[in-house]
């Protein structure tokens, strides 16, 4: 039998008050935080209710809320903090660029070394420019294909997340930049192939997410990912992959893995090394677009594009830390975890699965098969979340939509235990059992 709604709600009302009881300070704090920002907030995913965690001190893998718990952090800043909380290496490089002057406000040699560090790992990037975060990567994507292409319709996925300002969780959301956009269900190359002969001679370019991310990690399949090769050159439009997230699974991230080369690629997340970073790069002939120096050349602003901090620790993370062979052995990491969980849900008879690829992962409450978003509609958020409130018990935090994203700094040791706390939680819990046949 399936366990009753009010058993999941006593359960999820019991974990919130605990949970409420021991963060005294951090109750307070979002008091105070609620006066000057709206509820208490200014990145909208770190919320969660009762209210959020406040981290008081990080370090390695690991960080200390206000109320002095500590925790094993599996989250990473949602794939950002790739390198952990203080790596001596990021913090090294980064200490060393202050000290020869911040905001210089012309050309340094950080971003010439930093480029040509991203050009040398993803052969599909022969030229590079950066912004401040994956967001503005994908919004200057699209507009260097509309440009290109002559064309103005912008094909993308039901349930892609390509930044704030482009999110399609449910259709367009009201907050998203004012594109013409025609929405594809994932996996589907059939449906892509009907959008693009619909609508041929106006689709500029195909965003894709080689594995969405913010719909919880569910991957593309490769077969599917390639006809969009294909499919885009035969229509004249640009194939675009949004690896802000998955660049790091693997040496060349997911276009290396697919043997795939698409137009143009954005990044972000880890690329600053920790800092505010992002990228787009690509075929030359569309990247000279932005050449300053060419007649009518686009324009690409920026204050912090190139700034010393993020140039000089994305370099040293991409260069010394986070090398081809390590970005293998660590995605193979993140495999061996990914099979675990899956171990522990199946032994246990829990109800859930994980899906991804490589260190990024997302647990869901659903033991059915997931190809795309909508095969997540019917599940059951709350349990996600009482998987939460209980790892977060027992000093692990994941993200409250059951997201991982594992860093360098958390141990062997660290994943031990967690694969240990995540069968100790389903097998407590009478709500957590799939149902029997």
């Amino acid at each position: 039998m399936l366990p009753t709604p009010d058993a999941v709600d006593q359960a999820l009302a019991a974990a919130r008050s605990r949970y409420i009881e021991q963060r005294p300070l951090t109750c307070a704090m979002q008091t105070t935080a609620a006066t000057v920002l709206p509820g208490g907030n200014t990145r909208t995913v770190l919320y969660h209710p009762p209210f959020p965690l406040r981290v008081a001190r990080a370090w390695e893998g690991c960080f200390a809320d206000l109320d002095g718990h500590e925790y094993v952090d599996l989250l990473g800043n949602f794939s950002a903090g790739l390198f952990g909380h203080s790596h001596p290496t990021i913090v090294g490089a980064v200490m060393s660029a202050l000290q020869q002057g911040m905001s210089p406000g012309a050309h340094t040699v950080h971003e010439v070394a930093m480029a040509q560090a991203v050009c040398d790992r993803f052969p599909s990037i022969e030229r590079v420019r950066f912004t401040n975060s994956g967001t503005e990567a994908n919004l200057m994507a699209l507009s260097a294909a509309r440009a290109h292409t002559g064309r103005d319709r912008v094909l993308v996925f039901s349930g892609a997340y390509h930044g704030g300002l482009l999110t399609f969780a449910s259709g367009a959301s009201p907050v998203n930049a004012p594109y013409d956009v025609l929405i594809a269900p994932y996996n589907d190359a059939d449906a892509v192939g009907r959008l693009l002969q619909d609508n041929a001679g106006t689709v500029a370019c195909v965003l894709v997410e080689p594995m969405l991310g913010a719909s919880g990690c569910i991957p593309g399949d490769p077969e599917f990912l390639r006809s969009l090769r294909s499919a885009t050159e035969r229509s004249g439009a640009l194939l675009i992959f949004d690896e802000v997230m998955t660049s790091r699974i693997g040496a060349g991230g997911l276009q290396g893995r697919l043997g795939i080369a698409p137009d143009l690629t954005t990044l972000g997340k880890y690329l600053g090394g920790g800092l505010s970073s992002g990228a787009f790069g690509g075929r030359a002939d569309i990247m000279s677009l932005f050449d300053p120096a060419a007649p009518g050349a686009l324009p690409h602003a920026g204050t912090f594009n190139n700034n010393v901090a993020s140039m000089s620790a994305g370099h040293a993370g991409l260069t010394q830390v986070y090398t081809p062979e390590v970005a293998e052995s660590h995605s193979a990491r993140g495999d061996a975890l990914r099979h675990r969980l899956t171990s522990v849900f199946r032994d246990t008879g829990a109800l859930f699965q994980v899906t991804g690829l490589g260190t990024l992962m997302n647990v869901h409450a659903t033991t059915t098969a997931i190809r795309r978003p909508e095969d997540l509609l019917e599940t059951d958020g709350r349990l996600k979340e009482l998987l939460f409130l209980d790892l977060l018990e027992a000093g692990y935090y994941v993200a409250p939509r059951g997201y991982l994203a594992l860093s360098l700094a958390v141990t062997d040791a660290q994943l031990d235990g967690f694969v240990d706390a995540v069968a100790t939680a389903v097998t407590a819990r009478p709500v957590y059992a799939a149902p029997r046949d």
